[in-house]
């Protein structure tokens, strides 16, 4: 089981400010005003997730929330965990993080530790809860940084195999052609973000995952 490196919100690396704190008011306006429903689903991270505009429609009938914001970064969603994820008493996380880390020049052991962080936050106060890692993926944008993104991937699948609590789930395989190489038309421009296309291709490879594991939980017991 993951360690719980910290007990409260994580402090920012050095010269980097938290940011933001209107994304994060809004979500939390959400928990208090929208119903939120039992056993939820919640998904989390950066923009990959928080574009994902059919998220709901794609992964019915998961009791999905959206709770991804601006470029997150690993020790941002550490950091808001108290604010906007744990309000949601989730059965389950879907966690998309890291890529933004390897941009700012973060080593991959310190990525993957702050995930580790993560979870043992989230085992601590939802102890009957699990959390899938969705594998960074080899954006053309980030061509240069693919080895980073390759050994963070690698160091949380070797995390998650060994914790009945967490899961890996890879989506390059769905995201790249045969030789390794993103496939063509699922990028928008910027070589960063993703096409409704890309959404669809997440959501086939995750959706089954996902609801296998929602449907074990949630399963009366006895």
């Amino acid at each position: 089981m993951p360690h719980d490196h910290t007990a409260g919100p994580c402090t920012p690396p050095p010269g980097q400010d938290i940011r933001y704190e209107n994304e994060i008011r809004l979500l939390q306006d959400l928990n208090r005003t929208e119903p939120v429903p039992c056993n939820a689903v919640v998904f989390t991270g950066s923009s990959i997730f928080r574009f994902w505009s059919t998220l709901a429609r794609d992964m019915a009938p998961l009791p999905v929330l959206n709770r991804a914001f601006g470029g997150a970064r690993t020790w941002e969603v550490l950091h808001f965990f108290d604010r906007i994820i744990a309000p949601c008493r989730p059965c389950m996380i879907a966690y998309y993080c890291g890529s933004n880390d390897i941009e700012c020049g973060e080593e991959p052991a310190t990525i993957a530790a702050r995930f580790e962080a993560f979870c043992g936050r989230v085992l601590r106060e939802l102890p009957r809860s699990r959390v899938f890692f969705v594998s960074i993926n080899l954006a053309p944008q980030k061509r240069a940084r693919w080895d980073a993104i390759e050994a963070v991937n690698s160091l949380i699948f070797r995390l998650c195999a060994g914790s009945p609590a967490l899961g890996y789930i890879d989506v390059n395989a769905a995201l790249c052609d045969g030789c390794g190489q993103p496939r063509p038309g699922l990028y928008q421009e910027d070589g960063l973000h993703l096409r409704p296309s890309a959404y669809q291709a997440l959501s086939a490879t995750m959706r089954p995952v996902l609801l296998q594991a929602w449907q074990e939980i949630t399963a009366p017991s006895g």
